[in-house]
């Protein structure tokens, strides 16, 4: 697993292992990036499905119910398949856009 750190965002990768196994060693290694805005890039996986973005859904929830953003990157399904409680992004920049607009709807309370 592999922690990118800049500022208050940690990108998260993995490669060479299962979509299961990254979940795994993500709930393992939590407490590392739990304070951190994160983005986890799963361009390594290539073709995912909506199903498998799903797996995320109680870390997504837990982590942003703590305030911070939880944004998954791929490309492989579309946002408008996934639930809103899953931010979902093409690019890490587009990521890094939804942090941004969190934070200020953070910021106004809104």
């Amino acid at each position: 697993m592999i922690f990118d750190k800049d500022g208050n965002i940690t990108i998260v990768m993995q490669e060479k292992a299962s979509l299961a196994t990254f979940l795994k060693n993500l709930n393992q290694e939590y407490h590392k990036v739990k304070n951190d805005h994160l983005i986890l890039n799963l361009f390594s996986f290539g073709t995912l499905s909506t199903s498998d973005l799903l797996e995320f859904m109680d870390l997504s929830n837990q982590h942003r119910g703590s305030g911070k953003s939880f944004v998954l990157v791929s490309n492989s399904v579309a946002p408008d398949d996934i639930p809103e409680e899953i931010s979902l992004a093409p690019t890490l920049q587009e990521a890094r856009d939804i942090i941004e607009m969190e934070e200020i709807e953070r910021d106004l309370d809104l």
